[in-house]
């Protein structure tokens, strides 16, 4: 082969290499707003204000995480940027951040915004706007919608399954129990509620002697509980937040009614409601539980809880480990982070979702043993699985098997 053909091949082939290798560097590194080389621009919505103030602490954690996270390198070389408003517990207020968030802020999408009020106001503006809503920080049965609500994904597992399981054992244990509920109304609220009343099934009606409702902006809910006790009722079922629930743990304990006590997962954190209302009136109430309670020492020589301590003391100092909120902060960061790492260098909002929903068998350090977050494209519920708890003392202990619930309530 003449020179200036084995010349002009070489410069052939180079071109060929190039081509591809630009390509494929150009295939590596796809950004929607939010992203680029040094940073993933992340927005949040938390009431650091209002009647659900105790998750504050939430946030609070999670910028903590992220922050420990840059200090490390960040994710794929691309530092956080998390940008974390206050919306009060009020739905005109989410949405009002939440358009400052995408149409100003312009983050990649926006993580665990708080309660199911709130989320609900921003459900449609976030799909129509096709930015991730993901892993909402409420169990409402909802959010595991895929095919009319592709971009919005809860993370907990859902409130419904959540009271079926209660109403399981209320029928086993208790077949002829009189039960009182009270309930949040709303949207939370009465989400946990439709879940009972299903698992109950036709012994609802006979069952449940007394419903009552109460407002997030009353003062107290103290006459709520008078009626309740006032119906003869021996099975409580609290679907309150943190503020409301120990009230009513206080007041139960006030008036001496002595019910078996059913208390939502959402304010089973002993640091802010349990030791508020007071470990003497709060024992033997039963919940259930996804994540591993930091007070409970058993968890003490656990790899994954060790990290989480590790993390409490270095980087968020100010933090309650007794604060079930830290944990759930925590867990839900790491899952987030977990999602980001495999995004690579394709950091588009479509993508996101992709590797959202494409998660297998992934544990945090803070799951209970057994329990395993698990995504697909038609199931965009991360976390199914519950155990039941009494509490005990100054903690939770766990009793009978990991129960798998139905994602879809």
């Amino acid at each position: 082969m003449p020179v200036f053909q084995r010349q002009a091949a070489a410069l052939s082939a180079a071109l060929m290499i190039f081509a591809a290798t630009s390509t494929a560097a150009f295939a590596q590194k796809k950004y929607d707003p939010g992203a680029t080389d040094t940073e993933i621009k992340i927005g949040n919505i938390m009431p650091y204000s209002g009647p659900a103030s105790a998750y504050g602490v939430i946030g609070k954690t999670e910028a903590a995480y992220f922050k420990m996270i840059n200090d490390k390198g960040g994710i794929n070389g691309r530092k956080i940027n998390f940008i974390s408003y206050d919306d009060a517990y009020s739905p005109p207020k989410t949405v009002e951040q939440a358009r400052k968030l995408v149409e100003s802020d312009e983050v990649l999408l926006i993580f665990n915004s708080l309660g199911t009020p709130p989320n609900s106001a921003i459900h449609k503006y976030m799909n129509s706007k096709k930015v991730p809503q993901l892993f909402v920080a409420t169990g409402a049965t909802k959010w595991n919608d895929p095919k009319d609500f592709p971009w919005t994904m809860g993370w907990q597992p859902n409130y419904q399954s959540e009271t079926q399981i209660y109403a399981k054992y209320i029928l086993k244990h208790m077949p002829k129990a009189k039960i009182a509920v009270l309930y949040q109304n709303d949207d939370y609220g009465k989400d946990y509620l439709k879940g009972l009343l299903d698992g109950l099934g036709a012994k609802a009606k006979s069952m449940i002697v007394v419903q009552e409702s109460y407002e997030t902006s009353e003062p107290t809910i103290d006459n709520h509980i008078v009626k309740l006790k006032a119906s003869g009722a021996d099975v409580f079922v609290n679907i309150t937040t943190p503020k409301f629930a120990a009230q009513a743990i206080k007041k139960i304990a006030e008036i001496g009614w002595k019910p078996t006590h059913f208390l939502n997962n959402v304010s089973a954190s002993v640091g802010s409601v349990i030791k508020p209302a007071g470990y003497e009136n709060s024992q033997d109430i039963i919940s259930a539980a996804y994540l591993k309670d930091a007070s409970d020492p058993q968890w003490n020589k656990d790899p994954g809880m060790e990290a989480f301590y590790a993390f409490m003391k270095k980087d968020f100092p100010d933090g309650n480990v007794l604060d079930g909120g830290t944990v759930v902060g925590y867990g839900v960061a790491q899952t987030l982070v977990e999602v980001l790492r495999k995004c690579g260098d394709n950091l588009t909002r479509a993508n996101v979702m992709k590797q959202a929903a494409s998660l297998k068998d992934f544990r945090t350090g803070v799951l209970l043993p057994g329990i395993q977050i698990n995504t697909s494209a038609t199931d965009f519920a991360p976390l199914s699985q519950l155990q039941l708890m009494k509490f005990k003392g100054q903690k939770w202990e766990l009793f009978g098997d990991v129960i798998s619930a139905d994602t879809n309530g």
